[in-house]
């Protein structure tokens, strides 16, 4: 696989991994908003998902986008361990063996019933199948 054709299906995977960070927040600002009341604009919610705790477990999500923006930004020629490198990271993420990340499965689990983050799930999940991983257990690739 040529370093052309991994850049943008990275990229394509950096979208699916936005779409689906921002169904899980609209989830954790109306379940916030149920128990602490309205918040008031961007700028309010901005300052909420760096310092408050009802954000804090979708932090590690947003570490892993901000890491595989830095791999797409980079000068250097991005190969097939770029792709199997995020699809590891996801299997961690979503994989129950890692206690690091019990507080973001934990998070979406609550999130899972609601309609736009299944849709967005399936879209990221997709792209890793379509890129030769599973799209059941990110991370571990298909024999």
């Amino acid at each position: 696989m040529s370093a052309s054709s991994v850049r943008p299906q990275l990229v394509a995977l950096a979208t699916a991994l936005r779409h689906f960070h921002s169904a899980l927040l609209d989830v954790a600002k109306s379940d916030h908003e149920f128990r602490e009341g309205r918040i008031e604009g961007p700028f309010a919610l901005y300052s909420l998902v760096m310092n408050h705790p009802n954000f804090q477990w979708l932090r590690p999500l947003s570490g892993l986008m901000a890491t595989l923006d830095e791999v797409i930004d980079s000068k250097e020629a991005l190969t097939q361990r770029n792709l199997l490198d995020v699809q590891q990271a996801l299997g961690l993420l979503m994989g129950g063996l890692d206690t690091n990340f019990a507080d973001f499965r934990a998070g979406y689990a609550r999130a899972a019933a609601d309609p736009k983050v299944r849709e967005t799930e399936a879209r990221w999940r997709a792209l890793i199948a379509e890129q030769g991983g599973s799209a059941e257990v990110p991370g571990t690739l298909d024999a």
